[in-house]
């Protein structure tokens, strides 16, 4: 599961051999959260939390949007 950014004390990593949709699992303190990278009717989806508090689950899901089309290309390199 290689790690595809880190951005302020968060890491986010593409498991090989995941599943669809094109996703990120975030990870900080102990907590992880995932994170699609493809947009549904409200936008990207927060698919689970696990242990992350409501404050890094929102900057996470900031980042994500920022850097979606770097993590989108991230996913295709590994996937195809």
């Amino acid at each position: 599961m290689p790690t595809v950014l880190k951005k302020d004390g968060f890491d986010f990593r593409i498991y090989f051999n995941d599943h669809s949709p094109p996703h990120v699992h975030v990870f900080k303190a102990g907590g992880q959260a995932k994170i699609s990278l493809t947009e549904g009717p409200g936008g990207l989806e927060i698919l689970g939390v696990d242990s992350l508090s409501n404050k890094d689950v929102k900057r996470a899901l900031e980042i994500v949007i920022e850097n979606q089309q770097e993590l989108a290309n991230k996913w295709e390199e590994i996937y195809g």
